[in-house]
């Protein structure tokens, strides 16, 4: 297997040895980076924040957010050493073999899934709901077989059409996005108040621990942005000649997202902690409400409802077209990888696969909305296959592929105590 001395360009630490202008391209996939971690993890976290308390939400996003970035370097380095990179199954196919190449794909499979399934439902009844509210119908239609598997196509038609498209489709959309988390941080100012930090509470050691390894999920999925970096990096080696050129600006598109989200997200978080008691977080939490319900009874006014309903609409487009791109190249790999072992393919197969994966995944999704399949064992099993995938995968393949020998540090040591700490976040619930 042909190999690339990736230091030449990208050291470990350092800048590469050529410059790389930072194009227009490349400012697409930082905002679509920033659209993809914007979501339900941001709007929980401060809720779980306030209830924990200062210290144990200190230490989370302590022992988290450094994870996160190393989580986005290992992952992509691991993915950096193929001659080619048409999808992740590809790519892990080219390290293993087909058997692993399957095995793997289909676990990198089942965490996105969960999310395809989530956005997709919230999409269609949302969608009916909004309709009757405007009354364009005279009942809601979210649970009307054509209603659900139109809205459904052209939303996978949409996502379909390449990631310059949703750079033009998601971009504004994501912008607004944006800009409402950074104007409630900001409105939530005249009613900070220092106690509500609650520095005097110091839980005891047994407590502290368990609050703060229950909290690592909140705060890890607040600014984590791992559904598209396959995507990502696979379209970065389509669109430079040398891999090494494609990994390096990968890596420096999720830096610079990565900052932008840890300033932004952390005033936002510290904003919430010292607007809101914790008692009004025990009280949101068990009534399990978001932190953008919990502002509204803080802000007065209607100010806040109508943001609520903005981001609600442009979240959940947003966030569906950003996980789809990831969501598609694992269900292309997998389906080349089952095909291969039959048959040869040929320019006409390859010409129709993306047809194909576009009516899979209509078929797939729209018949989970439909039959509204539960998706609580998907959600409750989220965590750990997460920690499987962004987190023991690739340091299994530092560690097993020659190729990447040179990535075998400290930070591939963290990211894996990372994955087992989430891999254990369920079993730690029992004892909360």
């Amino acid at each position: 297997m042909k190999t690339n001395n990736l230091d030449a360009y990208i050291p470990l630490d350092a800048a590469p040895a050529k410059k790389v202008p930072f194009t227009a391209y490349d400012f697409g996939w930082v905002v679509l980076c920033i659209g993809m971690a914007i979501g339900s993890g941001i709007i929980f976290m401060p809720v779980q924040m306030g209830v924990k308390g200062i210290w144990v939400s200190l230490a989370s996003l302590i022992v988290s957010y450094p994870a996160v970035y190393l989580i986005s370097e290992v992952f992509l380095r691991s993915l950096s050493k193929t001659e080619a990179c048409d999808n992740y199954t590809h790519i892990v196919t080219q390290y293993l073999g087909k058997n692993w190449g399957v095995l793997l794909s289909f676990v990198y499979f089942i965490m996105l899934l969960k999310g395809m399934l989530a956005y997709s439902s919230t999409i269609v009844k949302d969608g009916g709901s909004y309709l009757q509210t405007f009354h364009v119908t005279t009942e809601s239609v979210g649970s009307a077989p054509w209603f659900i598997f139109l809205l459904i196509a052209i939303m996978v038609a949409l996502a379909s059409r390449g990631e310059r498209f949703l750079f033009k489709v998601s971009g504004p959309l994501i912008g607004v996005k944006f800009a409402i988390i950074i104007f409630l941080g900001i409105a939530m100012v005249p009613f900070w108040k220092i106690e509500n930090l609650g520095l005097h509470v110091v839980p005891d050691w047994m407590a502290f621990v368990r609050d703060v390894w229950l909290t690592l999920p909140f705060a890890m999925f607040s600014i984590f942005f791992g559904q598209i970096l396959n995507p990502m990096n696979v379209a970065f080696r389509k669109a430079e000649a040398d891999p090494d050129i494609a990994t390096y600006r990968a890596l420096r598109v999720s830096r610079i997202a990565f900052v932008i989200l840890l300033i932004a997200v952390s005033f936002f978080g510290l904003s919430f902690l010292l607007s809101i008691n914790h008692a009004e977080a025990s009280s949101a939490l068990a009534a399990n409400i978001s932190a953008l319900a919990l502002s509204a009874q803080v802000i007065p006014g209607d100010t806040v409802r109508m943001l609520s309903t903005v981001l609600n609409l442009v979240a959940i487009f947003t966030a569906f077209f950003g996980i789809y791109l990831g969501f598609q190249d694992a269900l292309k790999g997998i389906v080349t990888n089952v095909v291969d072992r039959f048959i040869t393919r040929g320019e006409r197969f390859n010409a129709s696969l993306p047809k194909m994966i576009s009516v899979i995944s209509v078929l797939l999704l729209g018949t989970w909305v439909m039959f509204g399949i539960p998706a609580m064992l998907l959600m409750q099993v989220t965590v750990p296959v997460f920690g499987l995938v962004a987190c023991f995968i690739p340091v299994y393949l530092i560690f097993k592929v020659p190729a990447l020998k040179q990535y075998r540090c400290w930070k591939t040591y963290y990211v894996l105590l990372f994955g087992i700490a989430l891999i254990l976040v369920p079993i730690m619930k029992i004892f909360e």
